[in-house]
């Protein structure tokens, strides 16, 4: 159930990019120090190959729209409206925030292989995020993006679990993409908006840039052993349950392509876990019946708790925090459901062919 405030003007979808909570994007900070004594020469040729296709810059012509893109977008009904605009902000405030992070370590280290790629980093993100917020105007909205830079509340992450976030960010991007742009391509009697028809070469900077973040940890491979099995562990898990949760609050926009939520994430999931498999010590077991049962659980909670916060006022208040402890619990059982180990290959392959 959707407990949320509608989105009706542009100050609304500021706000809603502005919002700090479990579900919504963050803005991060780092060790820029740390970030500038990485060392990526283990993995020299695969760097150099990698930094020379940023070079050729295979997108630098998508990210723009044609006449007829503008002509394309329709009216859509009320609650598919408010749905697929949630997901256009959650999705430029992610983009967003992708492009200020990078930036900011583009502006703060010295070591040229670092920098390098995050010039090229925050330039492809930026494409990404503007494209979104254009979308977004077409109805009338449209993020603050430089207030939201100034305002939005930022996060401290030790540069290893940027590496842990962003690849799996990244990779999980590249597989939401593909997936529903191969259900459009499909049903393109389906595709209610003309944004999707620009997933498919999206997905390959989101793809390219997993590929970045998974060298650097190839490079450096006391990242992937030990205790940092359990981190891995503990993002796989917070990107998974995350993505779930909130992808069950727009079950309309989902349905609108012809998918159901759970199906698409479950999808999602495999996708992810093939991919990361090629760098993580480690995949979870998604398709155990306990995981699953775990995720629905999430879900339920969030709606209580929503439901709560509506209510407001102290017996509300008391809800939430219970439904807090709860949803702590059902992560913890999560975190301790046995995984799948992988033996590490000796290389980055490239995407799957889904």
């Amino acid at each position: 159930m959707d407990y949320a405030a509608p989105i009706a003007t542009p100050a609304d979808a500021t706000e809603k990019a502005r919002a700090d909570s479990l579900l919504s994007p963050r803005f991060y900070t780092t060790d820029y120090k740390a970030m500038d004594r990485i060392d990526v020469s283990a993995v020299r040729a695969e760097w150099d190959a990698m930094i020379a296709e940023y070079e050729g810059d295979n997108n630098h012509d998508h990210f723009q729209r044609p006449p007829e893109f503008a002509a394309e977008v329709r009216e859509l009904p009320p609650a598919l409206r408010q749905e697929f605009l949630d997901f256009l902000i959650s999705s430029v405030t992610s983009e967003f925030s992708g492009c200020v992070l990078y930036n900011e370590i583009r502006k703060n280290v010295d070591n040229p292989d670092i920098k390098r790629l995050m010039t090229y980093l925050t330039r492809d993100e930026s494409r990404h995020a503007g494209f979104i917020n254009q979308t977004l105007k077409d109805f009338g909205l449209g993020v603050d993006l430089n207030g939201l830079k100034k305002t939005k509340a930022y996060t401290y992450f030790k540069p290893k679990y940027i590496f842990y976030a962003v690849y799996l960010s990244e990779k999980i991007g590249y597989a939401r993409y593909i997936t529903i742009f191969r259900q459009l391509e499909r049903h393109p009697e389906l595709r209610f908006h003309p944004i999707f028809r620009w997933f498919e070469r999206w997905c390959n900077d989101e793809f390219r840039h997993g590929e970045s973040f998974a060298l650097i940890m190839r490079a450096n491979p006391h990242l992937l052993r030990g205790l940092n099995k359990l981190w891995i562990r503990f993002f796989l898990l917070a990107v998974y349950s995350t993505m779930y949760v909130r992808d069950h609050s727009r079950p309309i926009m989902h349905r609108a392509m012809g998918m159901e939520p759970t199906e698409y994430d479950h999808t999602v999931f495999r996708i992810t876990s093939e991919i990361s498999r090629q760098v993580f010590p480690l995949t979870l077991d998604t398709d155990c019946a306990e995981f699953r049962a775990g995720l629905d659980r999430l879900c339920d909670i969030a709606d209580r708790a929503a439901a709560a916060k509506k209510r407001g006022g102290i017996i509300g208040a008391a809800r939430r925090g219970y439904l807090a402890v709860a949803a702590g619990a059902t992560f913890a059982r999560l975190f301790f459901i046995p995984v799948k180990q992988n033996e590490l290959p000796k290389q980055v392959r490239m995407a799957p062919a889904w």
